[in-house]
């Protein structure tokens, strides 16, 4: 009923927009076609009416919304760019395009936000910006895991006021990883060595061509526990949980029955189940529209020449550059 008044609503104002128009353009152009030009101003008149029935699709798109709920996806790895540290097969959307979304449908009208997790985690940064974008939407915002919701997608849902998943969900790995591929001794066998210009006593900690001293891994275990430690804190306050009991957890993965008795999930259910809920927190029936990121056939060449390249050989140079430690969720 709702999504049927809001129709109603937009193809009046869309109708009333062209007549405005067409008014607009018949004083304009036209007054009585007896000549070329006046049939021309016709022509004009039609054109004008089009143009104005165009705009006031926009406007009427814009402030009468056909439904109440925006739902915003975050699919596959975490990233700036939304590309995983995988060549192939492991893409997700990119995280500043999520945050639009969610900044569009709050800037849209929506009363409440359902944010769809399949993910295994990812960048810290990342992660925490959609986190907060959930966070300032002015509304409900319910998170449901789909089929996994792991670490840096945890750290999303915490940011929200509800976290659902279903019982065979896979829920959890609160936990940091900071990874390096160290490859100095396969390097001494084949006659490479490692010539080092830095200025800065750990500029170059991690860096694969040189063997990691005892300094340097507790510099670098230094900085994962603190990431860890603003994991935490997010989730405890998010969830309103322990500390000690979310470090009790040892960055295990759930599934969804054991992550709801540990505290880690709300409620258990289906995707219907979710829909339900937030109809129960809007007090009337959620009409849901789903929000993906707008991508021209420019950027979709892009990313897919971008894929290739990586899977061709930037994979593996990447494990050789200067900056040889990955910090993840």
């Amino acid at each position: 009923m709702n999504r049927r008044i809001a129709t109603v609503e937009r193809l009046l104002v869309v109708a009333i927009g062209a007549v405005v128009a067409a008014l607009v353009g018949w004083w304009l152009f036209y007054d009585v076609p007896d000549s070329l030009e006046d049939l021309l101003g016709v022509v004009l008149v039609l054109a004008t009416a089009g143009v104005g029935a165009r705009v006031a699709a926009r406007i009427a798109a814009s402030r009468v919304s056909s439904y109440n709920v925006a739902e915003v996806a975050v699919e596959g790895p975490i990233s700036r760019g939304g590309r995983g540290p995988l060549p192939a097969g492991n893409v997700g959307t990119p995280a500043d395009d999520i945050v639009d979304q969610i900044e569009r449908a709050d800037e849209g009208g929506a009363e409440a936000l359902l944010l769809r997790l399949n993910t295994p985690g990812g960048e810290v940064v990342p992660s925490d910006d959609i986190r907060n974008a959930a966070l300032d939407f002015d509304g409900p915002t319910v998170a449901y895991a789909t089929d996994t919701c792991a670490s840096g997608g945890y750290w999303i849902a915490s940011g929200c006021d509800e976290l659902w998943a279903r019982e065979a969900s896979i829920v959890g790995s609160i936990g940091v990883i900071g990874s390096s591929v160290n490859v100095h001794e396969l390097a001494e066998q084949l006659g490479v060595s490692y010539e080092r210009f830095a200025a800065g006593k750990y500029k170059d900690a991690g860096v694969a061509l040189k063997e990691l001293s005892d300094d340097e891994r507790a510099y670098l275990q230094g900085i994962v526990d603190r990431l860890y430690d603003h994991f935490v804190e997010r989730v405890a306050e998010g969830r309103e949980m322990d500390p000690e009991t979310i470090r009790e957890t040892e960055a295990r993965v759930y599934i969804g029955t054991d992550a709801h008795e540990l505290g880690l999930v709300d409620e258990l259910g289906t995707r219907d189940d979710v829909e339900d809920r937030v109809s129960e927190l809007l007090d009337t029936d959620a009409v849901v529209q789903e929000f993906e990121p707008k991508q021209g056939l420019t950027v979709r060449l892009r990313r897919g020449a971008e894929s290739v390249a990586y899977a061709l050989g930037a994979g593996l140079s990447s494990r050789f550059d200067g900056e040889g430690v990955e910090f993840k969720l």
